[in-house]
């Protein structure tokens, strides 16, 4: 019997056409609960619907999900209706929804609803209770998966970041009944290493049932009993898990975790390079203002110093003495101009000089000038001043006489 060989993509078409002819998966009921739930741009739904025994993927696209009366969400039950198809290109059949229809909350999302708020009553989200992240940790210990995507995105982060990062593994399970005493253990054994100065707990992406063991009571209570800070990075940004709230600090993804905890290294230089920077301007600035301030100080000095007062006194005595002189020096001719002036005004005025026009001065024998007949007596010893000499006499005959008055 000839059996033809079929391509891959013959082999999906062909699948895609009894599975599409089936009534029964072309008109399907399932209900289950969704999980991995996400909203794309473009307006279609892409989810998981699971049981306790199975998954399956689905697709709403965004015609159909317009008519939606609520926004589905991780953890809900659900009914949905629609029809069971292959996706060629990957080979997986899928559930292409029509209507979703509220049924109730899942299970686990009520327990983890419930263990969230009965932790947020005790206090084990508060920020007083938060550890500070040290900027620069000598040591980071890792709790992870050994083959998981996040140890490897941690390792490349940091080395990236900083080529001497020093990381302590501590691998666990991050999923299954016995991931979470594990993960327990990991955080009371770094602990109780001295040089660990902050813990990342951390693991990929994942449904509510793979991030479980990260909805633990008893890891809740061991994260905020660590005495050494701890970042968690557990799944993608829009996953959230217990120990995310308990945590001194959430990081969205464990590449993310890695960034907090390891500071960059060229960042680090760059800032030390300004710093330098800064700090050699600071002290050339500060000698430059304390080499101003001397000097003006010096000059000071020098302005106010014993020689220079005794020189400037020296300068200011040549000063006074020239000033001096030209004032007394001033003084005397303005003095000699008024001496001057009184010689001339004594000469105009000199008695002696009406002597050389014809006439005489008669004074009595005490030298004083007899103006009027008056002061004469007969027989009275008098003196007579000529311009050529005196002549002392004595008054003979006085006649009075006002015809003969000078007028």
């Amino acid at each position: 019997m000839y059996i033809k060989t079929l391509t891959v993509s013959e082999l999906n078409n062909y699948i895609k056409k009894v599975i599409d002819s089936d009534f029964i998966l072309g008109n399907a009921y399932i209900k289950g609960e969704i999980s991995n739930f996400k909203l794309h741009s473009s307006g279609h739904i892409y989810f998981s619907l699971k049981d306790d025994g199975g998954k399956i993927n689905c697709i709403m696209f965004r015609s159909d999900a317009e008519n939606l009366k609520f926004m589905p969400e991780n953890g809900m039950k659900v009914n949905v209706k629609g029809r069971v198809s292959v996706y060629i290109k990957d080979g997986a059949y899928q559930l292409y929804c029509k209507q979703i229809e509220l049924e109730g909350m899942g299970e686990l999302y009520i327990a983890f609803e419930n263990l969230k708020e009965k932790l947020f009553k005790e206090g084990l989200f508060s920020d007083v209770h938060k550890k500070a992240i040290p900027k620069h940790p000598r040591r980071i210990g890792v709790i992870t998966s050994r083959t998981g995507a996040a140890i490897r995105d941690i390792i490349n982060v940091s080395t990236r970041r900083n080529k001497n990062v020093n990381l302590l593994i501590c691998p666990v399970l991050v999923q299954g009944i016995n991931a979470a005493t594990e993960l327990v253990a990991a955080v009371e054994k770094l602990n109780k290493i001295d040089d660990v100065d902050v813990i990342i707990m951390a693991r990929g992406g994942g449904s509510i049932e793979e991030l479980w063991a990260f909805n633990d009571e008893k890891l809740a209570y061991a994260v905020y009993s660590s005495n050494k800070p701890i970042i968690s990075g557990v799944g993608h940004e829009t996953d959230f898990t217990i120990v995310d709230f308990v945590s001194d600090k959430r990081a969205p993804t464990p590449s993310a975790a890695a960034e907090i905890a390891v500071q960059d290294l060229s960042q680090l230089n760059d800032k030390l390079g300004s710093m330098k920077k800064n700090f050699d301007n600071e002290i050339k600035y500060y000698f430059e203002n304390r080499h101003n301030e001397l000097s003006i100080k010096r000059k000071l000095i020098e302005k106010y110093s014993p020689e220079a007062f005794i020189a400037n006194g020296y300068s200011n005595i040549d000063k006074l003495y020239n000033l001096l002189l030209i004032k007394t020096k001033n003084k005397i001719e303005i003095e000699k101009q008024k001496l001057t002036k009184c010689q001339s005004v004594l000469k105009a005025n000199n008695p002696h000089n009406i002597l050389n026009k014809g006439y005489s001065i008669i004074e009595n024998n005490l030298g004083k000038c007899i103006d009027s007949i008056d002061e004469l007596k007969e027989d009275s010893e008098v003196r007579i001043i000529m311009k050529d000499g005196r002549v002392e006499t004595s008054i003979g005959k006085i006649t009075r006489s006002t015809t003969d008055r000078l007028q």
